[in-house]
């Protein structure tokens, strides 16, 4: 029996006891001794209850905790099994090494073996050989013996009359190569020269090439060029989607080169560049802002600098898209010389002439400041247009008067001359032009060469970018992996050049490069 349950008898026993005191007291003898007998039999029965409970509980202590015996011994049992499973693989692994190597010890033994007949077949053959030299010695000294005794001569004096006869014979030979040297020499001399004056001209048109397309960027230090490129090179990617300029990250120290035909996208990018790095935030979203509004500003720049021209001018009246035009013009140049320092120096020049002729010196300048409007940028420009005739044509749309159109059009002798200003025009045009200095290379053709060599690559399958670099002397172009083999990338390669060859003009040679390359990239998180 458990404590509870002999509490509760005791205190049953003891209440009984206090309960047939009371009532003795209280009652009579007779009463009491009866009431007592009850307490008495009922407490009987309250032990015999809790014996029977008792009983109960101890049987299912039991079961409890037999049914806890069985449950450890079979989670005793699975552990067992588990160790003789794993006692089991163990076994089964060595034997499996065991057997291992004894086949590679066998093997071993084989290779041993075999590598000793070969030794000793080698011994065998290398013993007959010494023994077939000796006999070669014998048979070749018995032969110059021989010799000697026919010729009367030693094989000393042999030797040295043969060398003679030969010296005779190279002097002769080196003699008519020589001449025939001298001879062609004098054939191709001057279709060398004239390579050489190309070469000339073609090195000197790259470094006029880099002054008028590229800009170079200068940064603090080399860590800035990681920024700026970008994980997976999303920065640098931005901006050229974002400016339209190709930006080259390369080895030169503290600085980056941005590269493109037009000036006015390139200044975009150099100061947007410089906004960024300033303040330090590079990422596309925030780039975007920046080119966004670096080319508001710059557009206001245009108009700025364009007022401030027809003001130093005199110029009166004149179109806000034309003044957008005239600043414009500073971000472009014409044959080595800016386009607007142009306009300005032949503006000032027909003045003067205009007031020495007895004409109208502010029509004049006016038509000096606008005469190579054409050659600004415009989207919607048709690009086969001579930029003389496109010039008239927005002076025209823009309300100039018909003696300004006429000498913007007719200074290249497009259309005829009706007016005294249009022969001042071309004749201040061509002074400004060619003053010492003032003009360096045409840069337009070479530009336009460049574009041609670039679209003869695209024109053939597979090509994914081309570059002319080099002054035009080589084309480098980059093809897709996935539809170009290496075997069709050689093939290519020979047929752009030949298609160069046949299609265009060119000096010099021109060398193509196709690269293939195939990259595979993972990232680690």
């Amino acid at each position: 029996m458990d404590t509870n349950t002999i509490l509760y008898i005791a205190v049953a026993v003891i209440v009984g006891l206090i309960l047939g005191v009371v009532i003795s007291k209280s009652l009579g003898k007779s009463k009491a001794s009866k009431i007592i007998s009850e307490a008495q039999s009922e407490s009987k029965t309250i032990l015999k209850q809790a014996k029977s409970d008792a009983e109960s509980l101890k049987k299912d202590k039991i079961l409890q905790a037999k049914e806890k015996f069985i449950e450890l011994k079979a989670e005793h049992e699975k552990v067992i099994l588990s160790r003789d499973k794993k006692m089991a693989e163990a076994e089964k692994r060595i034997r499996d090494k065991e057997s291992q190597i004894s086949n590679e010890l066998s093997k071993a033994k084989k290779s041993n073996q075999s590598l000793e007949d070969k030794i000793k077949d080698y011994d065998f053959r290398l013993e007959f050989v010494e023994k077939k030299k000796d006999e070669l010695e014998k048979a070749h000294r018995s032969q110059i013996k021989q010799l000697e005794v026919i010729s009367g001569l030693s094989a000393e004096e042999a030797k040295e009359q043969l060398v003679e006869s030969l010296k005779e014979e190279a002097k002769t030979d080196a003699m008519a190569f020589v001449q025939d040297r001298v001879e062609e020499a004098k054939l191709t001399a001057q279709q060398e020269a004239k390579k050489i004056i190309i070469n000339t001209i073609q090195r000197i048109g790259t470094e006029e090439a880099i002054d008028n397309c590229v800009s170079v960027f200068n940064i603090e230090s080399d860590d800035v060029k990681g920024r700026i490129i970008g994980r997976e090179g999303r920065n640098i990617r931005a901006i050229e989607a974002a400016t339209g300029v190709e930006i080259i990250v390369d080895d030169t120290p503290e600085a980056i080169i941005l590269s493109c035909f037009d000036s006015v996208r390139r200044e975009i990018a150099r100061l947007s560049l410089h906004k960024l790095v300033t303040d330090g935030r590079i990422h596309p979203a925030r780039i975007e802002e920046i080119v966004r509004k670096t080319r508001k500003q710059i557009e206001q720049e245009i108009i700025e600098v364009g007022k401030r021209t027809v003001i130093d001018l005199g110029i009166h009246g004149l179109h806000p898209e034309l003044i957008k035009m005239v600043g414009r013009m500073k971000y472009r140049s014409s044959y080595g010389q800016n386009l607007l320092q142009h306009s300005r120096e032949v503006a000032k020049l027909c003045g003067v002439m205009a007031a020495e002729l007895g004409l109208n010196p502010k029509l004049a300048k006016r038509a000096g400041l606008l005469h190579d409007i054409g050659k600004v940028p415009d989207a919607e420009a048709d690009v086969e247009t001579p930029h003389a005739i496109l010039g008239m044509k927005w002076a025209e749309k823009h309300g100039e008067k018909p003696e300004v159109c006429n000498a913007i059009g007719a200074h290249h002798d497009e259309i005829e001359m009706t007016t005294l200003l249009s022969p001042i025009i071309q004749v201040c045009d061509a002074i400004s032009g060619a003053r010492p200095g003032a003009r360096r290379q045409v840069l337009d053709s070479y530009i336009q060469r460049l574009k041609d060599l670039e679209a003869v690559a695209f024109g053939f399958n597979g090509v994914k970018k081309a570059y002319a670099i080099q002054a035009g002397r080589e084309l480098r172009v980059i093809v897709e992996s996935e539809k170009v083999s290496d075997d069709k990338a050689a093939s290519l390669s020979f047929e752009i050049s030949q298609k160069i060859q046949t299609d265009m003009t060119y000096p010099g040679q021109v060398k193509v490069t196709v690269i293939r390359e195939t990259r595979a990239v993972n990232i680690a998180k």
